[in-house]
């Protein structure tokens, strides 16, 4: 039996070393769905819940493995489905390539069934490469080329497919006028380091500051010896963007944690006060949070000449990979014998440790949402994976969670964090997945991906995926921005969620299901959760009270909070209560 178009993409795929495809059937698909079938499921169908998932999913993998992931939907609302996962790996900078398929070429323009403009549909999100395959002999070219294109841009690309070319037996391109060739697949890798004179000019600004303040993105994780080294060298205390969270652990003295709105004091008094700073692979969008304009002379490093000089007015901009970059820096950098400013990094540091182990520990009704992770960091096994949803549980993972994970940084969607965590198993089936989860994302799509999870799971050797749910019946992040923001109380109708058991859901799919509603319990909870052998929701009740304030929360942010509760909260004196307490341990003297 000849070989298909459908047949040569599985082909193509195997030779790119694809092991999975995160996809929903439909008919604009049909003849690709039939080769996985002749294929013997090589690469795997990972059929999720819904083509948005499937993109999270791809999206989730390809951030935790480092390689491509790759997602398929039919055409029409498939395809449409696919956006919000797509923009997600746009705006955090992650290679994964979507294959959807399209009416029939004979109908095209005909207004038929399903028919949408796919080019136009993609335009945006795939804008670093995105193709119609319309022949054959432009099949091998298309693909190669949407798997390169995404590795090198870090980007999502898209090869649209239609429903009818997928039958057709497939032909090679021809050594002859119009075809377009295409190499075998490879993996080609290069390190760019900027020229010597522009590292000399870094080393000097370097050198002379007495403050120096570090901030690394995910574009530092291929330098993580290197950042320690310049760390070391200079006396610097290193912060970290959301997206960076893992570049560097949390138990190093010097490590002052996230910055941005969910950031900690340390990170911001660091930027306060420093009179350099070096940025290493971040795009942090939040200027407000870095050195006032002036304050500081600056060093960037990024492996993108579109984002250099972008946040902050840089003096020195070095075009190069992290790591290639900082090995040329170190040698001429001056070891600082003066450690004063090192070591208040370490005391303010050690001290924030301590405010937030009491903050997690306030009594709470009934269990405080920052003693979830606060127990969560004393166990957590070392090899763990954490992926966090977008919410108030977003503030909870980067100030108080003492490990490395990920999120959606950028886009800052809803609904990321169970399908990355699917991701992550199939990206490293050896190792333990934690998800953070707000209620209102579970009840957005997590529930459903449950079922993935159950479908899955005999796949993976560490079978260990928790699902930790913050249940408190309120779409919270967006209560506090109301209050914070626009000095309005919670606005019941809009805010308030239906009540639902999610472990009571998990067990009746043949997952764990965990529910805790005292504090007390929730130590032994977890260490239950992180040792069964089948995946788990852990459903906490917890707070929806207990503020995420900043610890450089504005005047104007408390007069709104304020206003707010005066205009008629619901549990107004609970929630002045609450917001106190939680402050009030920034101010209590230290042990050190």
């Amino acid at each position: 039996m000849s070989e298909t178009v459908a047949d040569h993409v599985l082909t193509r795929l195997r030779e790119w070393d694809v092991e999975q495809v995160f996809a929903y059937p439909g008919d604009g698909i049909n003849g690709l769905v039939t080769a996985f079938g002749a294929a013997e499921n090589k690469p795997r169908f990972v059929q999720t819940r819904h083509e948005e998932m499937a993109a999270f999913a791809a999206v989730g993998y390809a951030k935790l493995s480092g390689r491509p992931g790759v997602c398929m939907a039919t055409s029409g609302p498939g395809a449409i489905h696919l956006l919000n996962g797509l923009y997600d790996a746009k705006l955090d900078h992650v290679p994964v390539v979507a294959i959807v398929g399209q009416t029939a070429r004979s109908a095209m323009g005909g207004s038929y069934q399903q028919e949408v403009d796919l080019q136009a549909l993609f335009k945006d999100v795939a804008s670093e490469y995105l193709v119609e395959v319309n022949v054959p002999e432009q099949l091998p070219n298309a693909l190669d080329r949407a798997l390169r294109t995404a590795i090198a841009q870090r980007a999502p690309t898209a090869l649209i497919i239609p429903a009818d070319l997928q039958e057709q037996t497939y032909q090679p391109p021809q050594h002859e006028f119009k075809h377009v060739p295409s190499s075998p697949p490879d993996h080609p890798r290069a390190s760019v380091i900027p020229p010597s004179d522009e590292i000399a000019r870094a080393a000097e600004v370097l050198n002379a500051g007495e403050k120096v303040a570090i901030l690394v993105g995910q574009g530092a994780r291929n330098a993580v010896t290197e950042v320690r080294e310049v760390a070391e060298l200079t006396g610097a205390g290193v912060a970290k963007a959301l997206l960076g969270k893992d570049v560097l652990p949390d138990d190093l003295p010097y490590v002052t944690g996230s910055i941005g709105l969910l950031g900690t004091r340390p990170t911001y008094e660091m930027m306060r006060d420093c009179d350099t700073l070096l940025i290493v692979g971040s795009n942090m969008p939040y200027a407000q949070f870095l050195p006032e304009f002036g304050q500081a002379r600056a060093v960037q490093i990024d492996i993108d000449p579109r984002f250099l000089g972008l946040r902050y007015p840089t003096e020195v901009n070095l075009l190069g990979d992290a790591k290639g970059t900082l090995q040329q820096l170190i040698p001429l950098l001056e070891g600082k014998t003066e450690r004063g400013w090192r070591e208040r990094i370490e005391k303010n540091v050690g001290e924030w440790q301590e405010t937030l182990t009491r903050q997690a520990m306030l009594d709470a009704e009934p269990v405080n949402p920052m003693r979830i992770v606060h127990e969560l960091s004393e166990r957590i096994p070392e090899d763990a994976i954490v992926t966090a949803d977008s919410g108030s549980a977003t503030n909870w993972y980067a100030r108080n969670l003492r490990m490395r994970g990920t999120l959606s940084g950028t886009l800052a969607t809803m609904g990321s964090g169970v399908p990355y965590a699917i991701g992550a198993k199939f990206a490293h089936p050896d190792r333990p997945v934690i998800a953070l989860v707000g209620d209102g994302a579970m009840q957005m799509n997590g529930m459903a991906e449950l079922l993935t999870i159950a479908r899955y799971r005999e796949l993976w050797t560490d079978p260990r995926c928790v699902i930790c749910v913050f249940h408190n019946g309120d779409l919270n992040q967006v209560t506090w921005e109301l209050r914070a923001m626009g000095g309005a109380p919670k606005f019941e109708p809009s805010q308030s969620l239906p009540e639902v058991s999610y472990s009571d859901f998990a067990l009746e799919i043949g997952l764990g299901g965990i529910a805790v509603d005292d504090p007390g319990r929730l130590g032994e909870a977890w260490d239950v959760a992180l040792s069964t052998d089948v995946p788990t929701v852990l459903d906490v009740r917890c707070d929806p009270e207990v503020p995420p304030i900043p610890p450089h929360a504005t005047f104007e942010q408390v007069k709104s909070m304020t206003e707010a509760v005066l205009k008629g909260e619901p549990d107004a004196w609970h929630l002045l209560t609450q917001g106190i307490k939680t402050k009030m341990q920034e101010l209590l003297p230290s042990r050190r």
